[in-house]
């Protein structure tokens, strides 16, 4: 066990309101792709852009295209939780991690078990109908090129696509958990994203831990940096 790991399992026992904060990083583990890294959807070659397959305009102008790309590459059939997702839930189990605030759209926080979580970009097992808002479940994406509601609307994810903004009544509770927590885990993202990376900025305490392969823009802050696989890393203080 390494020296930073051995003061993260130190930190962790001596708080009893951490929030953890992660981004793509978190599922790459349970083989979800992220976007940025060397294998990410950024650099694959498609058509379009991801960023613009999975943007507001494209949906409602090439709805069957941006289905076909959204099934492929977003809609993972067989994935679980890995150790990252059941360590943490075993944290908010024992009463010390009160939050998760994710950027993942995945529901793997959910699948291991935890119940307090945040999601800042939704969730692709909740759909609903862009004009009754009648909610639906996966299946209804999953058979058709483009999924219809029985009113006759497009059934789109409940997802926060390229264009459209974040929720503001998850961004006030976010900001709420991470003010008042006094251990802040950073895990799986580049912190480069915003507004969601900003919300780094409101955390008060001196318990600020990084875990990620690279460098973010908020390492200067961190009181410890871990890089290392972050499933084995909070696996080793659960």
């Amino acid at each position: 066990m390494t020296k930073e790991i051995e003061i993260l399992k130190e930190l962790v026992n001596d708080s009893d309101n951490i929030v953890f904060f992660g981004g793509a990083g978190v599922s790459t583990e349970s083989g979800i792709p992220d976007f940025r890294s060397q294998d990410g959807l950024y650099n694959q070659e498609y058509e379009y852009p991801p960023e613009v397959m999975l943007s507001h305009s494209f949906f409602i102008e090439h709805p069957k295209e941006f289905y076909n790309f959204y099934k492929n590459k977003l809609l993972n059939k067989s994935v679980k939780p890995n150790q990252a997702h059941t360590s943490l839930a075993k944290l908010e189990g024992a009463g010390k991690l009160k939050a998760i605030i994710t950027q993942n759209i995945d529901g793997l926080h959910q699948m291991a078990g935890s119940k307090n979580v945040i999601e800042l970009h939704g969730s692709t097992l909740h759909n609903y109908c862009t004009d009754c808002r009648k909610p639906h479940g996966i299946e209804a994406i999953k058979k058709a090129d483009i999924p219809i509601c029985e009113c006759g609307s497009v059934i789109r994810p409940d997802v926060v696509l390229y264009e459209e903004s974040l929720d503001t009544n998850l961004l006030v509770q976010s900001v709420e958990y991470i003010s008042q927590a006094d251990m802040l885990i950073v895990g799986g993202t580049s912190l480069s994203v915003y507004p969601a990376a900003g919300l780094i900025d409101y955390y008060q305490g001196d318990r600020l831990v990084l875990i990620n392969n690279s460098e973010t823009p908020y390492d200067v802050m961190a009181n410890l940096i871990i890089r290392e696989s972050i499933g084995t890393v909070l696996g080793s203080v659960t």
